[in-house]
Order: structure tokens, then C-alpha cells, then sequence
């Protein structure tokens, strides 16, 4: 079993931000393989399903980005997944263009503090996570303002082609490993593909 769990924050306000692409990769995943999402346990809202073959929980923590370790170790617990292997997050990165993807098995924080709080409460840095390329924060900017900030209309189109590319990461990583998904993904950008 898989726990695939999107980082971001509840609310209307925070909808379409680019500090909440986890919750929107999870949506896609979610419409793709027809699973709901609407349970609401761990601290997360959740919902079950199949993905490429195997049982999976799909979830959105309700911690708010930097307490997502609360809602992610209670469910790495409760199901007794291998989070070194079993454990997919997915979270926004400024370090990477928007329309491109990171996979990595493990890993620092690199300053997010959504990974920081996983990592603390796992105790460890050795879990799967795609990194979702959001643009760097423009001179003058804070980042804070940045990362709750929306896209604009063509950033948007761009980036719903980026959520279906990082659900068939999540796809093949379950499938055919994390190797294999970082090899056919990894510095990919969406853009060069249309």
C-alpha cells in the first residue's frame, strides 16, 4: 500500500497558489483514477483507492503546510507503510521552473517547511517526493507573498499539463520503481512536449 500525500493549505483563499500544488497534483490523480477524496481522518482529508495496481490512500493534510508532519506520520503509523518506499509527497519548489518535475528518494528540506516537518517527525530524510516547479520568486518579492500567491491565466494552463505529468510520475514510481520515474521525468518540461 501507498500513502501519495499533496502539501499545501485549506481554504478558499489558498485555492490556485502555488504553495498548494501538492492539493492540486492529488485532485488530478484523484479524477484520473476515480478516486474520492473526501474522508476526513489523520488529519487529512483522504480517500482510497487503486493506483497502477496498488491499494493506495490518496491525501491532503489539514495541518496547513508546516505541521503536514502531524497528519503524514499518523498516517505512516496507522497504515504501517514503509515510508522509505511506500510514501509519496508532493510538494512546490521555487527552485524549479514551472512546468518542470523533481524526483528524489530522499533528501534536506531544501527550505520548504512542509518537508522540514515530515522529516521531523519521521525522523528521517528518506522518503519519495516530487517536486513540483513553481518559478523563482521575482527580485523584491516576499516569499511568503510569492508562494500564496496565484498564477496568472497562462501559468495556469501550464501548470494543469504539469499535475497530469506528475500523476503518471506517481503512476510509475508505483509501477516500475522511483528509478525508473526519475530517469523518464526528471528535467522534463512540459512545454518541450507540446
Amino acid at each position: 500500500m501507498f500513502v501519495i500525500a499533496g502539501l499545501g493549505n485549506f481554504g478558499k483563499e489558498y485555492e490556485n497558489t502555488r504553495h498548494n500544488v501538492g492539493f492540486d497534483v492529488i485532485d488530478k490523480l484523484s479524477e484520473e483514477e476515480n478516486i474520492g477524496v473526501l474522508e476526513k481522518k489523520h488529519k487529512a482529508i483522504v480517500g482510497k483507492g487503486i493506483v497502477a495496481g496498488e491499494k493506495c490512500i490518496l491525501a491532503k493534510p489539514l495541518t496547513y503546510m508546516n505541521l503536514s508532519g502531524e497528519s503524514i506520520g499518523e498516517m505512516v503509523n496507522y497504515y504501517k507503510v514503509d515510508e522509505t518506499t511506500e510514501l509519496i509527497v508532493i510538494s512546490d519548489d521555487i527552485s524549479l521552473e514551472a512546468g518542470q518535475i523533481r524526483i528524489r528518494k530522499s533528501g534536506s528540506a531544501g527550505g520548504h517547511n512542509g518537508l522540514k516537518n515530515i522529516i521531523a517527525h519521521l525522523g528521517h530524510e528518506k522518503f519519495i517526493r516530487i517536486r513540483v516547479g513553481v518559478g523563482e520568486k521575482p527580485k523584491g518579492w516576499d516569499l511568503a507573498d510569492y508562494v500564496l500567491g496565484h498564477f496568472s491565466g497562462n501559468e495556469r494552463k501550464l501548470m494543469e499539463e504539469t499535475y497530469s505529468m506528475a500523476a503518471e510520475a506517481i503512476r510509475t514510481i508505483i509501477s516500475d520503481g522511483p528509478d525508473a520515474a526519475m530517469n523518464q521525468f526528471n528535467g522534463r518540461k512540459k512545454t518541450e512536449e507540446n
